[in-house]
């Protein structure tokens, strides 16, 4: 081996550069998606050890017609560890409705105002900003299929609404177990499809 093989730089192919770019570029867009982009279902992946999991397109859009017909015109709508029903309402472009997100992940922190950090285990803990009924529905699909997060879970949900509640839970809670946990009354719970 000669001083000048030590001398040269390395270099990709081009086939290996342009792999390399959009490896990049993908992790731009979804570190800091832009536009409208930023509330498509998926561009913030899925993080199984938050136990999230994403709703179909056409079951966040069924959600968001639900909440958004419950809101009402003006509705103030609170999405709490339901995600991809926030990003459905937001693509639907409609100014008639204001929506909130509480969330644990803090990736979600890109919808600027919209963002409350939330954790079910600290379930009053929520800035000055958010008065007690403060809105007309609330969606919540809590994060672990147990009595105790949906119990706490509940505390939230009571704080929050004006009395209209969309649930959205695992079969293997039960009715009855919700319906001991929230001490609410409702009209239906809708199972997800």
């Amino acid at each position: 081996m000669s001083d000048s093989d030590d001398d040269e730089i390395p270099r990709l192919s081009s086939h290996t550069l342009a792999a390399l770019q959009e490896f990049y570029a993908e992790q731009k867009q979804q570190s800091d998606p832009g536009g409208d982009d930023k509330y498509n279902i998926g561009i913030i992946e899925e993080n199984w050890q938050l136990s999230q999991f994403w709703y179909s397109q056409e079951t966040a859009l069924q959600l968001a017609k639900e909440a958004i017909a419950a809101a009402g015109e003006r509705g103030r709508i609170a999405c709490v560890s339901a995600p991809s029903v926030y990003q459905k309402l937001r693509t639907l472009h409609r100014e008639d409705f204001s929506v909130y997100i509480f969330e644990y992940d803090k990736r979600f922190a890109i919808y600027g105002e919209e963002f409350i950090f939330y954790d079910y285990n600290n379930p009053l803990d929520l800035p000055e900003k958010i008065a007690a009924h403060s809105f007309d529905i609330v969606i919540a699909d809590p994060p672990y299929l147990s009595k105790e997060c949906l119990g706490k879970m509940s505390e939230t949900i009571k704080y929050l609404t004006q009395g209209k509640i969309l649930l959205c839970t695992g079969t293997s809670l039960g009715c009855s177990c919700q319906l001991e946990c929230m001490e609410l009354w409702w009209e239906e719970i809708l199972e997800p499809t």
